[in-house]
């Protein structure tokens, strides 16, 4: 789900990386297929850190398109992430027969609907792997991109007592598209549906359960794939599902992206994060340049001085609230300060951002003295 353009430069980023580490290079997934039901014929990968026991949390990873499902989760650093922070990382991967680009099938209800397609298959991954890994089901996470990443929205709505959070990379709100027409419609779009009907979308998905998971929200400003209003209709449609409001959120100007956070009455943890990356095309933010760097850089793994990875994990608990240590160089696009962030903001987030959420950006970049 990227242009040529983009591949292009995921291109030059790749090779002006530095060569992988040795334990990088080692680490492998295991092909996990006892796995059932499995009705929408997807593949299970495994992958256990040593050293831990049972009780572990449990991250489930979804690739986007023309992506495997071990390479996505190594590139992203979900594997490293693994080794560091002791919990299991199943992946689950697509095929060709389900779809010619090897895309998750975001936008067909039969494949996103509880107890349908590839959405049980999904959840039955997730079963196997409580039962097999003694993994905590209190701890269970689901992150995605591009397609994986509609995929996530759809596990999060569907299955709300499976996953404690999620985290959307470059993705798009639940149910905004039905058949491949729409989907393309609605990556180029967005912007189609009110806050309150994009709500009932997923209140509607499992309507017997009240948990809603919290939900982590990635999205470049210049993804040209699946354009940057999917993100905030994203944010918009969790807002109103946890009955929140679009203007109580709290954002900051963080160096290279901002940050709107929304917490849940009485809570301390957000509830919901939207990160906006200016200059950022259309994958997944990675700081993998330099010493103690995470992740690999490639097509759709886009170098950017800013691991979301790592901050997801931080989102979710799995990792201190530390970013990843390490020193990247520059994108293509120069890499935004803070300051960049405000002139972005003031300049061109009023065209796809609603206008409560824009506010409260607005508010936040002025109070730092980002914006006039």
């Amino acid at each position: 789900m990227a242009g040529p353009a983009e591949t292009t430069a995921g291109e030059r980023r790749r090779k002006r990386r530095g060569p992988a580490t040795p334990d990088a290079a080692l680490r492998r997934m295991t092909p996990t297929p006892g796995f059932q039901p499995n009705p929408g014929r997807l593949k299970m990968f495994t992958y256990r850190p040593d050293g831990g026991g049972r009780g572990r949390p449990l991250v489930v990873v979804l690739h986007g398109c023309g992506q495997r499902a071990e390479a996505f989760a190594r590139q992203a650093g979900w594997l490293s992430l693994a080794d560091r922070h002791g919990f299991v990382v199943v992946a689950a991967e697509q095929s060709a027969g389900n779809n010619p680009n090897r895309c998750f099938n975001w936008f067909e209800p039969k494949d996103t609907s509880r107890g349908q397609g590839e959405a049980a298959s999904i959840a039955a991954m997730v079963a196997h792997a409580l039962k097999t890994e003694g993994a905590d089901p209190e701890r269970v996470f689901v992150t995605g991109l591009s397609a994986g990443g509609a995929m996530t929205a759809a596990m999060l709505a569907a299955y709300p007592d499976v996953f404690a959070a999620g985290a959307v990379v470059a993705g798009l709100p639940y149910g905004v598209a039905k058949g491949m027409l729409g989907a393309i419609g609605a990556m180029q779009g967005g912007g189609g549906h009110s806050p309150g009907e994009l709500g009932d979308l997923v209140r509607g998905a499992a309507s017997e359960f009240r948990r809603l998971p919290r939900i982590a929200i990635w999205h470049g400003e210049a993804d040209h794939t699946v354009r940057p209003r999917n993100g905030a209709d994203l944010a918009s449609q969790w807002i109103d599902a946890h009955g929140l409001s679009p203007e109580g959120g709290v954002s900051e100007g963080r160096p290279g992206w901002t940050r709107t956070v929304w917490h849940g009455p009485g809570s301390d943890r957000a509830t919901i994060e939207l990160n906006l990356v200016p200059g950022l095309g259309h994958g997944v933010p990675l700081a993998a340049a330099g010493q103690g760097g995470l992740g690999t850089a490639g097509p759709y793994m886009l170098e950017a001085g800013i691991s979301s990875s790592m901050e997801i994990a931080r989102f979710w608990g799995l990792a201190d609230g530390a970013v990843a240590p390490a020193v990247a160089e520059p994108a293509d696009a120069a890499r935004p300060t803070p300051h960049v962030v405000g002139d972005q903001a003031k300049a061109g987030l009023s065209a796809h951002i609603p206008s409560g959420v824009r506010r409260v950006i607005a508010k936040a970049l002025k109070r730092a003295g980002l914006r006039r």
